[in-house]
């Protein structure tokens, strides 16, 4: 899940097919596994090859920036490759409605390169719907590669074989207003890195008045069971077991998660009295100075200073509390199921120039801060090592935003850890002991972490 219909990253590679192929595992293209296969699949695309791709997500027309970027993209690379055309696809889908993209998957309409959450892949796979592109991509293919956190690879890989290739990530943090800490005697450069602190912290921002929260949380529409997991995550806990056949919240850290926000919502009245908050309402109480903290992920700020007027400056990021892991999750791309061996190598083509090059696509800060577009945010962040220094570099460069503000996050980073399976059913779930703790003040934590044990184990003996 992500915090934008966002928002939330890809994969390594085995040598499937190679015997079909008649190729070696000898080549001296190394696919994401390791050596990668000889022969056609592992060669770059042959700028003669005439294919055509529809591809999701092309910006629509009401966002006008971003519209022309990818048009000037489209341009560059056909400079490159001149006989693949670009159909852009910006009519909602995947990007906007899940719903639409579930259906999309059993007809078997999505587009040629389609739009993924990370979340997305045992669905996907269910409906056979994306080729294996392990074979394809190669340092040959994304020069990249080997400068892309594994992590992030692995979260588009199922036995070994890779079905994406990633856009964007994020991982969980605690977003501060900076103003409300000052107001509060609070150091803004300093949140919190422990519930205790959090705790402590947001009883003094609610001392403020005015209507005003410390801290707020989810419990509706499968957020509250999404932020009920990252809680965990943070203080080294698990929602489901390592080997995914039962639940694994409820224990003593699950208890304590559930009895610290029952008591920071009854005893410290810190959390204010209206509940059942989905995403969008906790952003829309810290940008409008009523809310001093919570969970999320940095590309909240963009959508809280574009869509609801607030102001960069007035927002500021720290890492998890407890610091054990943090949730993570993303977006990326999947080629369609049956796609020729053309069409999977200009697609690799165009997502390695627009999603995957430093300084090019989306990662050309330059014309992003031309195009008063926000920079500066530590998202997407797969990249590692020299790469990720050069780009953390030129995005601190062209920054357009106060990137100190988030340096508490990004100089304290915490060990990312995808989703549960079943993920949305398991948030479902836990949203209601979420709900039942902050909106019950007699609450029985014991029993809805029970309740919601054999609910989550019934979701899982369904898989």
């Amino acid at each position: 899940m992500r915090s934008t219909s966002v928002k939330v990253v890809v994969t390594a590679f085995a040598l499937a097919s190679l015997a079909a192929c008649g190729t070696s595992s000898s080549d001296d293209g190394e696919g994401a596994g390791g050596a990668g296969p000889k022969g056609a699949m592992s060669a770059p695309l042959d700028p003669k090859t005439k294919v055509s791709l529809t591809i999701d997500c092309m910006p629509p027309k009401t966002k006008a920036a971003e519209r022309r970027q990818w048009v000037e993209d489209v341009k560059t690379f056909n400079a490159k490759y001149p006989n693949v055309t670009i159909n852009g696809k910006s009519t909602p889908g995947q990007c906007e409605e899940p719903a639409r993209f579930t259906a999309a998957l059993k007809a078997k309409s999505q587009p040629d390169v389609f739009y993924t959450y990370f979340t997305d892949l045992q669905q996907v796979l269910d409906h056979d719907g994306a080729e294996d592109i392990t074979p394809y991509v190669t340092k040959k293919t994304v020069p990249a590669l080997d400068s892309i956190d594994p992590s992030v690879l692995g979260a588009l890989k199922k036995d070994d074989k890779l079905y994406g290739l990633p856009t964007s990530n994020y991982t969980m943090g605690l977003l501060i207003n900076r103003k409300l800490f000052e107001k509060a005697g609070l150091d803004p450069d300093r949140p919190p890195t422990t519930w205790a602190a959090v705790r402590s912290a947001a009883k003094k921002i609610a001392g403020l008045g005015n209507g005003i929260s410390g801290y707020g949380e989810y419990s509706a529409e499968n957020t509250g069971g999404w932020h009920f997991t990252a809680t965990m995550y943070g203080l080294g806990g698990d929602v489901i077991s390592s080997d995914g056949t039962k639940a694994a919240f409820n224990d003593a850290t699950g208890k304590q998660v559930a009895k610290q926000l029952h008591d920071m919502r009854w005893k410290d009245d810190s959390m204010g009295r209206t509940q059942l908050l989905k995403w969008g309402d906790l952003q829309k109480q810290i940008a409008s100075d009523k809310l001093g903290m919570f969970l999320a992920a940095p590309d909240d700020v963009t959508y809280m200073v574009q869509q609801l007027g607030a102001d960069y400056d007035n927002f500021g990021m720290g890492p998890i509390p407890g610091g054990k892991a943090t949730l993570f999750g993303g977006n990326d791309y999947m080629i369609k199921k049956g796609s020729s061996p053309d069409k999977i190598k200009a697609a690799i083509a165009w997502l390695n120039f627009k999603t995957l090059t430093p300084g090019k696509g989306q990662f050309d800060w330059a014309r992003t801060k031309k195009d008063k577009l926000p920079v500066g945010l530590p998202q997407p962040n797969f990249f590692t090592g020299a790469t990720k220094a050069e780009d953390l570099q030129s995005r601190t460069n062209n920054a357009t935003m106060p990137v100190r503000n988030f340096e508490p996050f990004m100089a304290n980073p915490v060990r990312g850890k995808a989703e549960p399976p079943k993920a949305q059913e398991v948030y479902k779930v836990l949203d209601n002991v979420m709900s039942g703790v902050l909106t019950n003040k007699n609450a029985d934590v014991d029993k809805l972490l029970s309740t919601a044990e054999q609910q989550v184990n019934q979701v899982l003996a369904n898989q």
